[in-house]
């Protein structure tokens, strides 16, 4: 094996100084999901079904084969930073978003069953452009 500089590994590879000691702020995961998601603008994403309903324990653990969060997850840069699974509450927890932002961003009750990466991408991009208000309001309002 040859002793190579970051730099030189960067001429001739995609290499991001980001390790798993790194660590990313808020706004850098939340963005960098975002961005995953935008990457396959019309992949069908599946949502979960009426994660406003179930209790705090099962919403949790609640997740959708080729969710949004499944998305994140796939990313090994997301995975360094510490997202543990695609759960609902791995979800909660590594984003640091509420109950009504990741039900705004993953519930079927906004966009059905399915929906497209652009729109998924839109609306986790919603909870860090200070429309969270108008997201806790509609949540209010609808449930």
């Amino acid at each position: 094996m040859r002793h190579q500089m970051l730099n030189e590994l960067q001429a001739i590879a995609d290499v991001n100084s980001l390790g798993p000691t790194s660590t990313m702020t808020r706004t850098q995961r939340i963005e960098r999901w975002a961005d995953l998601l935008d990457k396959h603008p019309v992949r069908s994403l599946g949502m979960l079904i009426g994660t406003e309903y179930l209790p705090a324990a099962a919403r949790g653990l609640a997740r959708a084969d080729g969710s949004p969060i499944t998305v994140a997850f796939e990313d090994p840069l997301l995975r360094a930073a510490g997202l543990k699974n695609d759960t609902y509450g791995e979800a909660k927890r590594f984003f640091e978003l509420s109950d009504w932002q990741l039900h705004d961003i993953v519930c079927s009750c906004h966009a059905g069953t399915l929906t497209e990466g652009k729109s998924a991408a839109a609306t986790v991009r919603r909870s860090l452009n200070g429309r969270r208000f108008l997201v806790w309001l509609r949540y209010v309002l609808m449930h």
